[in-house]
């Protein structure tokens, strides 16, 4: 059996988020983008109170109309709860060392993206290979960890990519640092994680549930 390094949390979460809770998710991860960014008053929009249960999630900002990534950060384990995880991954996402900061002048060129996640289940096989069976595109989300290294691509990923089981497998390794092929050793432990995701259709504008498979 393959070592397990992520720390699991045991919490009332449902995988699931209505349409209302993915646009009011977005709504505040917008809200703390542009806090963030232009400073001022912190932002006091309600959340019910399921947003105070425990909740991994990832905001990411893409540039309106190009659809380019502009930022992504989040926490895939549920250490915080959903309210305070968005607040913190909204200001990650402005700072991803990927990229220079976002500054005013892009907040009206970019998109906010909200996924919601279940948490990380460990996947044991009995040899690599059965990976490819495991691992489906368009529900799964992946982890790999080896040793200190570690890679992270959310579910929309590979249907944005249009990338097969075995190409997403490589990608995640390359994420982590580690050579494509590195999903087959030993050593190497992956996770997968499904998630509801929710995004602007333009900035600031309606917010759709991303349908990722059919």
């Amino acid at each position: 059996m393959r070592k397990q390094n992520l720390i699991f949390i045991t919490v009332n979460y449902e995988s699931m988020y209505s349409d209302e809770d993915g646009e009011l998710a977005v709504r505040y991860a917008r809200s703390m983008v542009e806090y963030f960014v232009k400073g001022g008053d912190k932002p006091s929009l309600e959340l019910p109170s399921h947003f105070e249960e425990m909740s991994g999630a990832f905001v990411t900002l893409n540039t309106y109309p190009e659809g380019t990534l502009r930022g992504c950060v989040g926490y895939p384990v549920p250490y915080f709860p959903l309210r305070e995880t968005l607040e913190k991954a909204a200001e990650g996402a402005i700072n991803d060392d990927r990229f220079p900061r976002v500054r005013k002048r892009e907040l009206d060129s970019i998109i906010v993206e909200v996924s919601i996640l279940t948490i990380p289940e460990h996947i044991i096989v009995e040899k690599p290979l059965d990976y490819l069976d495991e691992v489906k595109i368009g529900w799964d989300g992946l982890i790999i960890e080896k040793g200190m290294y570690r890679g992270l691509l959310l579910p929309q990923v590979p249907v944005e990519w249009k990338w097969d089981v075995k190409t997403f497998l490589s990608q995640t390794c390359l994420k982590a640092g580690l050579m494509p092929d590195a999903w087959m050793e030993p050593e190497t432990a992956l996770y997968k994680f499904s998630g509801s995701v929710f995004s602007e259709k333009k900035p600031n504008g309606e917010v759709v549930r991303k349908v990722l498979h059919g």
